[in-house]
């Protein structure tokens, strides 16, 4: 009698790759706030993965309104023939996803604490939590020099959520380079409250020992935060800085 052997078959388990798409997804989300405008081709340097892998994920994010295509024109150094490549960029859906569960409730807050207390308290709120982020990150600054003092800073922040980055500007008379968030933990309530993002860029100067610019803010409907940072520090921002 002839012996029927059962061929096995190996196991799929779809939930496991369901976390792994899930998971990859996540950091694709996360890089594009932190380097975008980014093609998929960076992406998937970046990753170690395929540029076919890398936008397909992609494109699930652009169907799910969590990034978008920039409209900027092609970042320098990237010019070349033919159609230029799509560079991404978070949306306000994938900031909000970013955020977590819990920008509505800090938003109602903020609006209980101004209606209680007026405007004043909210600025006063907003000063106050600067101020410690002041008092936290100014010992993690050790350099001297102001480029590698900023990017410091660009890594307390990131370490905080906030995708940051630094990005030297060719041009200016004035040797400048640009602090990029590409997330904004505090978003929602930063739309309502423009207070937080004036306290920050107070204490990015205070940190950085130079006078600061604010370009651009997610709040403000900008793909990232973007604060310009001369590297010529002023005397008196830097003793302010040294004190602190």
């Amino acid at each position: 009698m002839a012996t029927t052997q059962a061929v096995a078959h190996p196991t799929v388990h779809v939930g496991a790759a369901h976390d792994v798409d899930g998971t990859t997804r996540r950091r694709v989300l996360e890089l594009v706030a932190a380097e975008g405008p980014v093609t998929a081709g960076e992406l998937a340097a970046a990753l170690g993965l395929t540029s076919a892998a890398v936008r397909r994920h992609l494109a699930l994010l652009e169907d799910d309104g969590k990034i978008a295509v920039h409209d900027g024109g092609p970042a320098a150094g990237h010019a070349r023939r033919g159609r230029p490549a799509r560079r991404y960029v978070v949306s306000a859906g994938g900031q909000t996803e970013l955020a977590g569960g819990y920008s509505e409730l800090a938003a109602q807050a903020m609006r209980y604490l101004r209606d209680a207390a007026g405007p004043d308290a909210v600025a006063a709120f907003a000063a106050q939590r600067y101020e410690a982020v002041v008092s936290r990150y100014a010992p993690e600054l050790t350099a001297t020099d102001p480029q590698a003092r900023a990017a410091q800073l660009a890594e307390l922040l990131s370490a905080d959520g906030y995708a940051a980055s630094v990005r030297p500007v060719a041009g200016p008379r004035v040797p400048t380079l640009q602090l990029c968030q590409g997330h904004c933990p505090v978003q929602n309530v930063a739309e309502e409250f423009s207070e937080l993002c004036e306290a920050e860029a107070r204490a990015f100067s205070r940190l950085l020992g130079t006078h600061v610019q604010r370009l651009a803010t997610i709040a403000g409907g900008a793909h990232a935060c973007v604060t310009n940072v001369p590297l010529a520090p002023t005397p008196q921002t830097t003793q302010t800085t040294q004190t602190t």
